[in-house]
């Protein structure tokens, strides 16, 4: 072979292997600009998200529990009968302890069941949405208290453990409770320690007992402990005289001083037709502020929760207005009153209740709702709290059921809204030792807290040139313009839609006269 032959085979080889490795390197670049591709469409969706709609979610349990009432179906009544609840974290789950309140209550049927009446319900939760219940705290009345009341109430009254409330003090566990005569001011507040949140329980004393004689109601103990002093403070009391605060001992959970009742922390003009009772008592460290929870008005219809703030335990507690819990006027916020959305008969007597946190340290607030239009089954109502920016405690319009939290953005408030202004009653109703005479278990229409539809355009006005919005997202709050009324710092978050099983977009807040706002999306 010449040597031009040689040089042009050993070119073309060269060339060759050249042409491969620049294919292969074409085939190369174009798999790592797929990847490139790929990872690019990947990042772009993680950083945009659908528009967020309701969307179908069963509700945890049904409100009618009828069908359970009878006195051996106790083992299944975890949210139902609830009255006067007070509720507590302890270890891995929230311990609850309320009246015991039963509809259809029947005592032949539960002793010839052997089902206790009367005596403390318990239950337990991890979730704060499913219950277990757990029986009854105590295995009677105590003694000591069914013979003060019957004494001087002419041998009636005592026939059930009302209002308990319980607190962990070291490694035990204080339960208060309370013993009375219906439409009297003969009561008494007992104590009962235990080991453990579930009994049994040890009775340890008379905390506060009253009669005829003195000024207040021994009924509805709340406690609240200084963190700066250690001081244990008491607060209690009902329609008769008002609320009262009293400072306990710490080692023994009784008063400081032997035969003190305290002093009056808050009152209305006139009980005989201005009930006021059930306080609530917390501190948040946060805010370096006591909040002083009350119930207004009769407990089977128009019951609402008001609340006043102190920088000290022991009070004065000042309103939204700046006055005082212990002035004769009508004290604001109202948090809660009885609510009707679409879809639903409504809930009466949403009062007398328990405030707590969770181990994150979410408030939660608990209480009654009474279906209606009867208005005699009681629910166990569990709703997120929120405090504004200016410090005051407003809460969810729908009771919780364990929704994940979630960011909004301006796009997923648009659409159809129900929201519900919450008002005082309009009416004074006739009561007889603060609850309403028998036969007038229902509300009037004018009564309700009714839903209103809103609709919010993208273009930040609202439907039927109504007004405007606007949302902030970074810190989730909306501003209403709705008929010329400006509602200032709304706040947003997620949960569930109870009357539309969905969950949804959720928002809460006060307007200028200390009244709450409530709005749910739900299209």
């Amino acid at each position: 072979m010449s040597t031009l032959n040689i040089r042009l085979s050993t070119f073309r080889h060269l060339a060759g292997r050249i042409f491969a490795a620049e294919l292969l390197f074409v085939d190369i670049m174009r798999n790592l600009l797929h990847v490139a591709v790929l990872l690019m469409g990947s990042l772009f969706a993680g950083c945009t998200s659908s528009v967020f709609t309701p969307t179908a979610s069963p509700n945890p349990w049904a409100d009618d529990y009828s069908l359970l009432s009878s006195m051996e179906n106790y083992q299944l009544w975890g949210t139902y009968n609830v009255h006067d609840p007070s509720c507590h974290k302890i270890g891995d789950y929230y311990y609850m302890y309320s009246t015991d309140a039963i509809f259809r209550e029947n005592r032949k049927e539960a002793k010839e069941k052997g089902v206790p009446l009367g005596f403390i319900q318990m239950r337990r939760s991890k979730d704060l949405v499913n219950w277990e219940f757990l029986g009854w705290a105590l295995p009677e009345i105590p003694q000591e208290a069914v013979e003060w009341v019957r004494s001087h109430a002419g041998g009636y009254g005592a026939t059930n453990i009302w209002a308990p409330y319980i607190i962990p003090y070291n490694n035990k566990y204080r339960l208060y409770y309370c013993v009375s005569a219906f439409g009297r001011k003969t009561s008494y507040i007992g104590l009962a320690e235990s080991d453990s949140p579930e009994g049994p329980w040890t009775l340890a004393g008379c905390v506060v007992k009253t009669d005829d004689t003195t000024a207040m109601n021994a009924i509805d103990p709340s406690i609240t402990v200084d963190p700066s002093t250690g001081k244990w403070w008491m607060h209690y009391g009902s329609f008769f005289g008002g609320l009262y605060c009293v400072e306990l001992n710490p080692e023994t959970g009784l008063p400081m001083l032997d035969g003190d009742r305290g002093h009056l922390v808050a009152r209305r003009a006139n009980y005989k037709k201005d009930n006021l009772e059930a306080p609530e008592i917390i501190y948040n460290p946060d805010l370096k502020e006591y909040y002083l929870f009350v119930s207004y008005d009769p407990l089977m219809t128009t019951y609402n929760v008001r609340v006043g703030r102190s920088d000290k335990a022991e009070g004065p507690f000042i309103d939204y207005f700046g006055k005082e819990l212990k002035d004769t006027t009508n004290n604001f916020p109202i948090l809660t009153a009885p609510y009707r959305f679409k879809n639903h008969p409504g809930w009466a007597g949403t009062a007398h209740c328990a405030v707590f946190t969770s181990d994150d340290g979410q408030y939660f607030m608990a209480h009654q709702g009474r279906l209606s239009p009867q208005n005699q089954m009681m629910d166990l109502h569990v709703r997120q709290v929120f405090f504004t920016k200016d410090g005051w405690p407003v809460v969810s319009p729908e009771r919780y059921a364990g929704s994940n939290p979630r960011e909004f953005s301006a796009a997923d408030l648009v659409g159809e809204w129900e929201i519900i202004r919450v008002q005082e009653p309009l009416y004074e109703r006739q009561l007889e030792a603060g609850q309403i005479l028998w036969g007038e278990g229902e509300l009037q229409d004018e009564e309700w807290n009714m839903s209103h539809s809103l609709y919010l355009e993208k273009d930040g006005k609202l439907g039927e040139d109504k007004g405007t919005w606007n949302f902030a997202k970074e810190d989730q709050s909306l501003q209403l313009t709705l008929n010329g009324e400006v509602v200032k710092n709304l706040i947003v978050f997620a949960g569930h839609d109870w009357e539309n099983e969905t969950e949804t977009v959720l928002f809460t807040g006060l307007d200028s006269r200390g009244r709450s706002v409530w709005g749910k999306r739900i299209k």
